[in-house]
């Protein structure tokens, strides 16, 4: 194994490395034979699970791998923002399949039928405004309008609130990153402040839905009972996070990173403009395997449990590590290669099946079709023209800047 393996997992400069030289790394730890340990300067280390077979068992057995205290956290959660966390995505059963059923039946067939008509729509609204803009920034002017305005479309969000929102999502994320620990105080009292501000945008939100529903989701979640229970107005807050963070950022950088994949393989590019309709479907769950925009999420061991040889104790805390999984040569043939037409592609893009699968994967493909098609057909000649600027965070693989033209 490369020296100081361990350390580089949780440095920011490594994620900050080319997306080929973090496969690289992957792919040695894959091929170690037993656990790997990585420690945390200021607090408790973790293993990293970095093949197929480990994240898809660990995924099957939450009571085993838990959520709690947090899913998207290397350390634990600072006090000052405990208060604002525990949505759906950091919790266990019973509670979660709780929630989880009450927002799964709030989806009702009218709601998901206007939902698909927005998206259309806006997907339409989004190229013309490029085709009137010309080379333009392609994450803030195409990828980032797309599933922000579709969730808060959902939610009944004002656009007036739209930049407030992508600030404290950008905010809220970077809160996992490896070098932002529970010392950290200024990160942790500006993290708490914006989830304050999700938290009472949506309090205000349900208390006026209550008295004038509307045809939103909000309306939806605060009339939905289940066996006798509602959510309350934590719970709705804490919903309404989860969806922007996760719902925005992974679609967002699935989009991006769509882009440059089909610009860095201009040979994928032809082969699915000449039959998008076809070719659209494999192609995206292809990007969402290759981008990996969730790289990785925690589980907590509850109590010791053997996993391929070696058996991990109670409090010790494992780390699911999507990006490498999605490359697993035992899994996926030529898996660094980017191909449109790959099929079976069975990749853990949107979490390995298990109670915690993204609830979300069906609207962010069907986000992301929608706008590829539509950029596609308009601007078959649409390609990035520098490299991106990466987010700098080990939790998302994200992508702040892609110039583009047409």
């Amino acid at each position: 194994m490369p020296s100081h393996v361990e350390t580089r997992l949780s440095s920011l400069d490594f994620w900050a490395k080319p997306q080929r030289e973090r496969d690289e790394l992957f792919a040695a730890l894959r091929a170690v034979d037993g656990p790997v340990f990585c420690p945390l300067p200021d607090a408790p280390g973790f293993y990293a699970l970095t093949r197929y077979e480990q994240v898809a068992e660990v995924s099957r057995k939450p009571e085993i791998f838990s959520s709690r205290p947090s899913a998207v956290s290397l350390v634990d959660p600072p006090p000052q923002t405990a208060a604002y966390r525990g949505s759906m995505i950091s919790m266990d059963d019973p509670r979660h399949a709780r929630l989880r059923r009450i927002v799964a039946r709030s989806f009702t067939p009218r709601l998901v039928e206007r939902v698909t008509g927005d998206i259309a729509a806006l997907a339409r609204r989004i190229v013309d405004d490029l085709a009137g803009r010309g080379p333009c920034d392609f994450v803030e002017h195409v990828a980032t309008p797309m599933p922000l305005q579709i969730i808060c479309s959902m939610m009944g969000i004002p656009d007036s609130e739209y930049d407030d929102v992508i600030t404290a999502t950008n905010v809220v994320l970077t809160v996992g990153a490896p070098d932002h620990t529970a010392h950290d105080e200024d990160r942790a009292t500006l993290t708490a402040e914006k989830f304050a501000y999700l938290h009472a945008l949506m309090a205000d939100l349900g208390r006026l839905r209550r008295e004038k529903p509307a045809d939103d989701l909000v309306t939806a979640l605060t009339n939905a009972n289940v066996d006798g229970e509602a959510l309350d107005d934590l719970d709705l807050a804490r919903l309404f996070s989860l969806l922007v963070i996760a719902g925005n950022e992974t679609t967002r950088n699935a989009l991006s990173h769509a882009l440059l994949l089909l610009t860095e393989h201009p040979a994928q590019r032809d082969l699915l403009i000449t039959n998008l309709d076809g070719r659209l479907p494999g192609a995206v769950e292809e990007i969402v395997r290759y981008a990996s925009p969730v790289t990785w999420m925690r589980r907590t061991v509850s109590r010791d449990y053997e996993l391929q040889g070696h058996v991990y104790r109670l409090g010790e805390r494992v780390i699911l590590y999507y990006n490498s999984a999605n490359r697993d040569e035992n899994v996926f043939k030529d898996p660094n290669t980017f191909d449109i037409t790959r099929s079976p592609n069975s990749h853990v893009g949107f979490g390995s099946p298990g109670p915690h699968f993204c609830l979300g994967a069906h609207l962010a493909r069907r986000e992301i079709t929608v706008l590829l098609r539509e950029l596609f057909t308009r601007f078959p000649k649409l390609h990035a023209t520098e490299a991106p600027v990466q987010q700098r965070t080990s939790l998302i693989n994200g992508i702040t800047y892609l110039p583009c033209e047409f």
